[in-house]
């Protein structure tokens, strides 16, 4: 499933490439076509993005709620929009540019008094303005201050802190020398305050790159002497589909089990158990 940053990117791009224009709005597929009707036409006036949710705005009508959920994908091509093949769930095109969305789990045509709805049942979004709507920490570390839930678990549910999937949860909770299976009650405020810190710049950087890196300068291939990670995901990292591989900094294999029906990846040796914090 896409994490936060790449439905960041995808507001972005349809802001960029749509924005301010008026589009031609179709569901080849089906589902969507009464409210594609409704649509048609009309200007894409602005995006949004709240974790794994991206929100496209009209003036006068409401916005497009889309979920990419696990087959989910969106492309967005150049030129004048090709005859449809396969199941296309929504179409925008102009003249010079077309995006089309295949198999999300969620695509609904929502009003700004349902958008906002949506994001208060989500957790706060590290990529979203600490002045905004689902951009402060503090409600994520009133949650997790509480739980006897795995810190593992909690940094998943999308209700306690949006945006943040498998990568981001392993990865984060390495560089902070967090032991996965914690319980959320027993992480510290300074842990949780370097949580969040690191959460948002590698999240920003995803943003960014397109991808997920979160080596730091000194364990990069060049820097180490070793050759790139070879993997359809991309990107530097340091536990993340690396079980049983030599840790990048201490050599320990890196360890793997299923934990709330996801695969959780760690160090034993950089995160040991009941740790409370310190960089590995």
């Amino acid at each position: 499933m896409p994490e936060g940053h790449t439905l960041h990117r995808l507001a972005a791009e349809y802001r960029k490439v749509f924005g301010g224009e008026s589009v031609r709005v179709s569901s080849p597929q089906g589902p969507f076509a009464p409210a594609a009707m409704r649509l048609d036409g009309r200007t894409l006036t602005t995006t949004d993005a709240h974790g794994k949710n991206l929100f496209l705005g009209f003036r006068d009508v409401g916005w497009i709620h889309i979920h990419l959920g696990l087959y989910g994908k969106v492309r967005l091509g150049e030129g004048p929009a090709p005859a449809p093949t396969g199941q296309i769930r929504l179409r925008i095109a102009t003249d010079e540019h077309y995006a089309d969305l295949r198999g999300p789990a969620t695509c609904a045509l929502i009003s700004s008094f349902d958008k906002k709805d949506v994001q208060q049942r989500l957790g706060p979004d590290p990529l979203r303005p600490a002045d905004g709507l689902g951009g402060d920490p503090m409600p994520a570390w009133q949650r997790i201050s509480r739980s006897s839930t795995t810190i593992a678990a909690l940094l998943m549910d999308q209700k306690v802190l949006s945006g943040v999937g498998n990568i981001y949860r392993a990865e984060v909770l390495f560089r902070q020398g967090i032991d996965p299976h914690l319980p959320g009650r027993e992480l510290t405020r300074d842990q949780w305050d370097a949580v969040w810190t690191d959460l948002v710049d590698l999240m920003r950087a995803g943003v960014q790159n397109g991808w997920i890196d979160t080596v730091r300068p000194e364990h990069t291939p060049r820097a180490m002497g070793r050759a790139p990670r070879e993997d359809a995901h991309g990107g530097e990292v340091y536990v993340y589909r690396r079980a049983a591989q030599r840790c990048l900094v201490c050599g320990t294999p890196v360890r793997t089990e299923t934990h709330a029906s996801r695969n959780l990846f760690w160090c034993p040796t950089c995160q040991p158990p009941s740790t409370h914090g310190g960089r590995p």
